[in-house]
């Protein structure tokens, strides 16, 4: 027994163990593919077998206690790993630290390793243990059926400036669209990306948002939306026939909210290396390289081939994107929002609008239009001054001279093939007060 003193516990236990299979082995009480039992080799039990009789007990130890691993990292290289992780990369998260490793630094350790030195030299906390288990709603089959949007609130330029950060995602695939920080998220902002997506990829079968005052009017909190009382969002989405289905918790979109999780530990750290502080060179950073990088890494083929984007031929986005407000004109020609009041000149087709309905459409790029039925009766810059491009049609003798109108079977007039397809097939009922209406 005194021999056997030097051994731990859990070594006592094994060496115990490895005795009794021998020992029944060998009094033909159990036969050798008993290795099993041990979960060795046939090979490895005849090795102990000799071992126990040519050494005894103390020859079923384990011989490589005391003895340091071949795969053990030199101490340089810890303290290298561990000092650049203090002085350059202290607000990474331990696979993007990883990643720079092995691409800016050359050093090829496995992701455990990193993990367990970083936790046990008391750099990085230990994660707490995962919730319970729930089941990951499928990815739509290709690209273009489900584009995921929303924003992140964070301080990502590294300050205490917070901005948000708009990003467009497909479910499919998890490619990000389009991806800019803002002041806020508003409905300008979620207009800009979504435009720009439309734009660049196509049109999409539906749109997946939270429930935003900017995307659905919840009449009660907590309580579905009304799909029947449309915001400036869900009015362009309807125009283009694009779908919108909301999300009633995080958990259920939770493919964006993993990945915005995954932004806030990478882009405020890539901001800093770069050495950019400013919303413009974040904003261009993430166009001309980010993005790419970001889905590089991170984005999954589809299950199908093929995709569900197609191509609009709608010439008139800068109007379907913009915010409409009706107004009634008033006596003077005169409509106003707040503070900011437009005077409408003197058209060909009537003498004054005073008393009409006409629609206000503050664009994108700060620019405002008024609509009067299918005729831009008035068009400004940002500061207020008129612009003069209107296109207000030719008299009506004219109109019919040159045939640009012809009536219809129920009693309409078409709009002029001059109007493009701002109102393509729209149809607006006689009056001899020239009063259309309103075109959305």
């Amino acid at each position: 027994m005194d021999e056997t003193q030097q051994y731990s516990a859990a070594e006592m236990e094994r060496m115990m163990k490895v005795q009794d299979v021998l020992l029944k082995a060998m009094a033909k009480k159990i036969t050798w593919w008993a290795a099993e039992i041990l979960g060795v080799t046939d090979r490895t039990m005849r090795r102990w077998r000799e071992r126990l009789e040519r050494g005894g007990y103390s020859g079923l130890a384990d011989r490589r206690k005391g003895k340091p691993s071949a795969k053990r990292i030199p101490l340089a290289t810890v303290e290298k790993v561990l000092g650049l992780y203090q002085e350059m990369y202290y607000d990474l998260n331990i696979r993007h630290f990883h990643e720079k490793l092995r691409d800016e630094h050359g050093i090829q350790l496995s992701y455990t390793w990193v993990q367990k030195a970083l936790q046990g030299a008391g750099l990085v906390a230990k994660r707490h243990k995962r919730g319970p288990h729930r089941r990951r709603r499928p990815r739509r089959p290709m690209p273009g059926m489900l584009p995921h949007i929303d924003g992140s609130k964070h301080r990502w330029l590294n300050d205490e400036r917070w901005y948000d950060l708009i990003v467009i995602l497909d479910d499919a695939t998890s490619e990000i669209y389009y991806a800019q920080l803002v002041e806020e998220e508003s409905t300008r902002t979620v207009m800009a990306g979504l435009r720009e997506v439309i734009e660049k990829q196509g049109l999409f079968c539906a749109l997946y948002s939270d429930r935003g005052s900017h995307f659905f009017v919840t009449v009660k909190e907590g309580e579905k939306v009304d799909k029947h009382r449309l915001t400036q969002v869900g009015l362009a989405m309807k125009e283009l026939g694009i779908q919108m289905i909301a999300a009633y918790s995080p958990q259920a979109r939770g493919r964006l909210e993993r990945s915005f999780g995954t932004w806030q530990g990478r882009l405020p750290q890539e901001l800093r290396l770069a050495g950019i502080t400013t919303v413009e060179g974040a904003n261009g950073f993430l166009g001309e390289r980010y993005i790419e990088e970001f889905n590089a890494k991170f984005s999954a083929p589809a299950a199908e081939k093929g995709t569900a984007f197609r191509r609009t031929g709608r010439s008139d986005l800068h109007w379907i994107f913009s915010v409409q407000t009706e107004r009634v004109v008033d006596q003077d020609n005169t409509v106003a929002i707040r503070d900011r009041t437009w005077q409408i000149d003197k058209t060909r087709f009537r003498n004054t609008l005073a008393g009409s309905t006409v629609t206000i459409h503050e664009h994108l790029d700060q620019t405002v239009s008024i609509r009067y039925g299918p005729h831009v009766v008035g068009h400004y810059s940002k500061r207020g001054r008129e612009t003069g491009k209107c296109d207000t049609p030719r008299a009506p003798w004219k109109r019919r001279q040159h045939g640009s109108q012809r009536k219809t079977k129920a009693g309409f007039h078409r709009l002029p093939h001059s109007l493009g397809n701002l109102a393509e097939g729209a149809r607006f009922p006689l009056s001899h007060r020239a009063d259309y209406g309103l075109l959305f």
